[in-house]
């Protein structure tokens, strides 16, 4: 019998190199990771405070009688509703968001593209479930991926150092 190699009438073939996705990209750590959540959640309570401040000064007495009695449920839908759009406008828009771009990151898709507007929602939705922070402190993957990058298929990578004269190279985590 003939080796598949000297077959005349075998498929021409050639050698698939190994593509790295997002090329050149350096992925973010936990550590970086965990300050960009916590630096989120503190500008989205003082999102919450200027918000409710707005409400007292132009509702006056109505509005803080309605809080006082609005009970636990009325007040979680409403940080729920400032968190998914404080995320989405953010990384819809920018591709970050202020806790990111005081760490001196971003979100991008698999191939480095900027998330497109149902990554970023995802993302967001993806961040109500429970106990969700801590999938990134558990991921097996050797990367800091959360559920609310593998579910939209995104990454949070470093920005683009700004001192590199030719752009390619990143900051190191």
């Amino acid at each position: 019998m003939q080796a598949d190699d000297d077959n005349p009438y075998r498929s021409p073939a050639s050698a698939v190199a190994d593509v790295h996705v997002g090329h050149g990209l350096v992925d973010a750590g936990k550590w970086r990771r965990f300050f960009n959540l916590l630096l989120d959640y503190i500008a989205i309570m003082l999102v919450v405070f200027v918000s409710t401040l707005v409400a007292v000064v132009a509702g006056g007495d109505s509005a803080v009688r309605w809080m006082e009695g609005a009970g636990a449920l009325p007040l979680l839908l409403l940080r729920i509703a400032v968190l998914l759009a404080y995320y989405i406008a953010m990384e819809g828009l920018f591709g970050l968001t202020i806790g990111k771009w005081i760490t001196g990151t971003r979100v991008v898709d698999e191939h480095g593209a900027p998330p497109t507007w149902r990554q970023a929602t995802l993302r967001s939705l993806a961040r109500l479930i429970p106990f969700e922070p801590f999938s990134v402190l558990f991921s097996d993957d050797g990367v800091a991926r959360g559920w609310h990058d593998s579910l939209p298929r995104t990454r949070v990578v470093m920005r683009r150092s700004l001192h590199s004269p030719d752009g390619p190279t990143r900051a190191a985590p």
